[in-house]
């Protein structure tokens, strides 16, 4: 040391266990999500305890290629391994998390955010240096696939079942019949959810990523809702004014260049007794709630995807994945909202209700 610093040995020490227990759990997101692709979590699902040759027979893979990714899979406490026998086992309550599609905690196929990271690299570096933004429509299509999957698993969970069923009166309009705005939709999973919930409703997903558009309109055909699912491109500030029942935006009004002109378009779109459900991920108002692994991970994606976004955009807002329930309700009430309260919270996700 050049300096006169004084090191606490205790603390370097718990830090650098820090330091490898994450550069270990980075290189594992590749494995974990690896063994989603291939099938191995599914196969090893209520199988009990199997040898590596057993699910390489069960996968069509290679059994020296799957018994290195199980040992990685046991040291990081993923699968259990039976050294007596030599074979793994996958937990029932990981199951839920890595194979189960239909669990409301199915997690496997949402690790490809991370992989994102890395295909964007030089153009997040870029960012930093100039401070240019990276549109959505720039990021590779991993991403876009990745973050489909990551929220379609909450809103399966609890978009029809809690966060609706939380607005006031929103329900009972859904089942008799409305019409729906969702703006920012992506490949559509929160549209088609609700399409399939309330067939008596009408729902009209926007967003200005004609990839994603496109991919929307495939998947609400494959779902049988495409009669009363529609998708469009359309940005926040462009949408028809419909006089909507319910405009929604789920996980991407913090994306947006301008969130207050896109708060103020659903003002103007809205029917004089609709609500818009804001979805965004949960967050408290200052950076000190926010520092544990729910914020790392938000504050993560907000600095390779949301933030970049945003910056691509006019205005360019900028407000990150973690903005917080008073910033929210401050923009909204700045575009002649009058009504702002929140109606559910989940560990992931604020669910915020806003009417005229």
């Amino acid at each position: 040391m050049t300096d006169n610093t004084t090191i606490d040995t205790a603390r370097l020490e718990q830090f650098m266990g820090q330091v490898v227990n994450d550069m270990a759990a980075s290189m594992s997101v590749m494995m974990t999500d690896l063994g989603g692709k291939l099938g191995l979590y599914k196969a090893m699902a209520g199988a009990g305890p199997m040898t590596a040759s057993d699910l390489a027979a069960r996968t069509g893979t290679h059994e020296r290629y799957v018994r290195e990714w199980l040992n990685n899979q046991a040291a990081g406490a993923y699968v259990t391994y039976h050294p007596a026998t030599d074979t793994y086992e996958l937990p029932a309550e990981h199951a839920m998390v890595l194979a189960r599609e239909d669990s409301p905690v199915f997690m496997a196929n949402g690790f490809g955010t991370a992989a994102s990271m890395w295909f964007g690299q030089e153009r997040i570096f870029e960012a930093f240096r100039t401070g240019r933004g990276i549109g959505w429509h720039e990021q590779h299509r991993s991403l876009h696939l990745a973050t489909e999957y990551f929220f379609r698993t909450g809103y399966r969970a609890h978009l029809t079942t809690q966060w609706i069923p939380a607005l006031d009166g929103v329900e009972e309009k859904l089942r008799s019949g409305a019409r729906v705005a969702d703006v920012g939709c992506g490949h559509g999973a929160s549209t088609i959810i609700m399409a399939q919930a309330y067939p008596d409703s009408r729902f009209f997903g926007f967003d200005y990523h004609d990839a994603s558009i496109a991919t929307a309109t495939e998947r609400a055909a494959e779902a049988g809702v495409a009669g009363r699912a529609q998708f469009a491109a359309a940005s926040a500030k462009q949408y028809p004014r419909a006089n909507y029942d319910l405009i929604c935006f789920m996980d991407c009004l913090h994306d947006l260049g301008d969130p207050l002109g896109a708060a103020k378009h659903a003002r103007q779109a809205i029917a004089p007794d609709g609500v818009v459900m804001l979805v965004e991920p949960n967050a408290g108002d200052t950076v000190a709630d926010n520092l544990h692994p729910v914020g790392r991970l938000f504050y993560a994606a907000s600095t390779a995807f949301c933030t970049p976004n945003s910056l691509s955009q006019e205005v360019g807002a900028a407000l990150g994945a973690q903005a917080g329930e008073a910033r929210l309700r401050e923009i909204f009430r700045e575009a002649g909202f009058r009504h702002f309260r929140q109606a559910a919270r989940t560990p992931f996700n604020l669910i915020l209700e806003a009417r005229p």
